[in-house]
């Protein structure tokens, strides 16, 4: 069995990491009992929580780097048969009142892991994150509650067991947050002890919370239920037809995309016939005397949490499926949403009730990119990011890789004695380095950009980014936040000194964009002009921290299309001018205290562009500009000044040297490229000019 990941053993063989709560005030205790559970193949060793602190934590190293492709392949894939198999076992002698367990697979917490407490659904079997648990436990302290079947334990005296523990950790770790996972009921329970714990720092994960039965069918099934007798398993029919919304959804989240089809058919019926034969588990989850007891406890939690909403201030994430009518609905979670003050909200139109055992809703891949992981009180963009693992960085980047092969990139760089070759050489493999460049129409030029950067490389490039694109807008019609989260995931950070600051200090490698919105959102006339502000501070804080400043240019942007209607045509219609300013005051708004300066001026607009037959983008990479050394001469109001206008002129230069080169690529067109790719196969490099 410990092949399969799983094995359940009595007390005292294996270490297990285990706490028993008592079921009302009785308060935390610690007892060696008999391990429910135990998800792992081996105990962790002791020395493993050291090794991974030295890579999550990212002081004074640096966060440019992914995680080693061997971190990811350590992961065992879990799967439904897995949830199915550890249910029956965990409920097979069940008893008790309701307890903390905390699954091996998890690994040993890391000393710098904020404590996440995972709130189960209806069922109470506590094992909802177990497609997540091996790569929650690289980020969190992973705690589990388990609610026995034949336990009534009401839903206040739930709330005061969790509460306890939550006062308790709090007191022990009074600088780090606390994070409660809630599905179904468990996002009540959640709501509830954030709404009677406002002075703690809790962080809500809620994922399709049950606020709705009171206006839900169930309210004319749950007197059917009591009727209707056991051998008609109406709950198990219930709990898989009704509830989960789309079953086959789950078993197809066992069979890993990129394997061969006839592997992923095999994969795929193997699920179909776990999920055959396992379909006793929820009979026995749900007896209907359980059933009844957890449908009417719905009842009075759905009241209970929507009268207490206003007194919750806590960071929350909400996680809405798309198919749920019956515990929980989109609407709903809209209208939860719009009433809690600090809210995010991510949409799963495809998805069931069960989120989290669903192909396609990575909890670690959502929380790194709506950026909701933190340490500390406060986050911390620098040292909280989190890189992306081979795994996340090839699903994430999927449908964007069309841009790469429409623009087909030229990246080149320079050497140290100045020669100019293809590729990323050139680039500095240590930072600090600074990338201060020229930003094309819609900011385009980043997508090959950071691909590239990350598949020749394996570098991240931390973006200093509008602060729009981490705020949740509180007017005006701006894009929804969600669709920023790519470039959250990819480590971007809200532009301002601050970030600047920690990014210099965690030797990382920063993309610079002086131009900022001014450029990306440019008028008719003015591709490849620079906007610069006047200030000098990027140079002074690469000096500061001895960083390398590298200038590079970028073109392409008028060979895949053309400004027909820009910021003054739009100005001059009445309509889009009043949207044009609404928008551009919410997107003030979210900027901080220090980012000031033209980021707080540029208009929010989006200019109307004829596309074009996508023609080729062309990078260019100057020779890196050493700082170090120079902190107290840069100091000087004039030197800062110089090395500025060097910086400003060299990516000038590259501008120019590129639209003069690009004359001579045959390639340049897309149907030339096409025809050479038809010939020499499409992974080939398609050549360009000659250097």
């Amino acid at each position: 069995m410990a092949a399969n990941g799983a094995c359940f053993i009595a007390g005292g063989f294996w270490p297990v990491f285990c706490r028993d709560m008592k079921s009302t005030a009785g308060g935390l205790r610690k007892n060696p009992i008999r391990p429910y559970a135990v998800f792992a193949d081996q105990t962790p060793a002791p020395g493993d929580a050291g090794g991974r602190l030295d890579k999550m934590r990212g002081a004074g190293a640096g966060v440019s780097k992914r995680f080693d492709d061997s971190e990811a392949e350590k992961i065992e894939r879990r799967s439904l048969k897995d949830y199915l198999e550890q249910s029956k076992e965990l409920i097979r002698s069940d008893g008790g009142p309701p307890r903390w367990f905390s699954p091996l697979e998890c690994g040993s917490p890391l000393e710098s892991s904020p404590l996440l407490l995972f709130l189960p659904g209806i069922d109470g079997v506590g094992l909802g994150l177990i497609l997540h648990h091996q790569t929650l436990g690289k980020l969190f302290d992973v705690w589990c509650l388990h609610i026995p079947v034949a336990d009534r334990t009401t839903f206040t005296e739930l709330v005061k067991l969790v509460e306890i523990t939550v006062r308790t950790e709090n007191h022990r770790l009074p600088n780090k947050p606390i994070y409660l996972v809630g599905e179904s009921l468990g996002g009540c329970l959640a709501l509830a002890v954030a709404a009677r714990n406002p002075d703690i720092d809790l962080a809500l994960i809620l994922a399709n919370p049950a606020i709705s039965v009171n206006k839900s069918p169930l309210q004319a099934v749950i007197p059917l239920l009591s009727l209707m007798p056991d051998k008609l398993h109406f709950s198990l029919l219930f709990m898989l037809g009704l509830m989960i919304g789309d079953p086959l959804k789950m078993v197809f989240a066992d069979a890993e995309k990129g394997l061969p089809l006839q592997q992923r058919v095999g994969e795929i019926l193997q699920g179909l016939v776990s999920l055959s034969s396992y379909l006793s588990v929820h009979s026995d989850i749900f007896p209907r005397e359980t059933f009844l007891w957890k449908l009417k406890m719905l009842q009075s939690v759905s009241t209970f949490s929507n009268s207490y909403l206003y007194a919750i201030k806590a960071e929350t994430l909400i996680l809405s499926s798309g198919k749920v009518q019956l515990l929980s609905s989109q609407k709903e979670c809209e209208r939860l949403f719009h009433a809690l003050p600090n809210c995010e909200i991510r949409k799963f139109t495809n998805s069931g009730h069960f989120l989290f055992l669903e192909d396609g809703a990575d909890l670690i891949t959502i929380i790194k990119g709506v950026r909701f992981y933190r340490r500390t009180k406060y986050l911390n963009y620098a040292l909280d990011y989190i890189p992306l693992t081979s795994l996340e960085y090839k699903k994430a980047t999927e449908p964007f890789r069309w841009v790469d092969f429409a623009t087909c990139p030229v990246m080149l760089s320079t050497l140290e004695d100045k020669k100019i070759v293809r590729g990323l050489a050139g680039i500095p493999s240590e930072g600090p380095v600074l990338f201060v460049g020229y930003h094309m129409l819609l900011g385009i030029e980043t997508i090959p950009l950071t691909l590239h950067f990350m598949d020749e490389r394996n570098i991240t490039l931390r973006a200093l980014a509008h602060p729009m694109m981490f705020k949740r807008p509180t007017g005006g019609n701006l894009l929804d936040i969600s669709m920023y989260d790519i470039i959250r995931l990819m480590g971007a950070v809200p532009v301002s000194s601050t970030n600047f600051y920690k990014l210099m200090s965690s030797k990382s490698h920063i993309l610079l964009y002086p131009g900022g919105m001014r450029e990306a959102l440019h008028r008719k006339g003015e591709e490849y002009k620079l906007f610069w502000p006047e200030q000098t501070e990027f140079v002074r804080m690469a000096a500061r921290f001895g960083a390398k400043i590298i200038p590079f240019g970028v073109i392409g942007e008028d060979d895949i299309g053309h400004v027909v209607i820009d910021y003054n045509d739009l100005m001059r219609i009445p309509y889009f001018r009043n949207h044009i300013v609404e928008n551009t005051k919410y997107a003030a708004k979210a900027r901080t205290n220090d980012t000031g300066g033209e980021v707080a001026n540029q208009p929010v607009h989006m200019p109307g562009i004829l596309p074009k037959l996508p023609g080729r983008f062309y990078y260019l990479f100057g020779k890196p500009i050493e700082t170090e050394g120079r902190n107290q001469e840069l100091r000087e109001k004039e030197k800062a000044r110089e090395l500025y206008l060097q910086v400003k002129s060299e990516v000038e230069s590259n501008i120019a040297y590129l639209k003069e080169k690009r004359k001579n690529d045959p390639y340049r067109n897309i149907l030339a490229r096409l025809l050479y790719l038809g010939r020499h196969g499409f992974t080939s490099e398609v050549p360009t000019f000659e250097l």
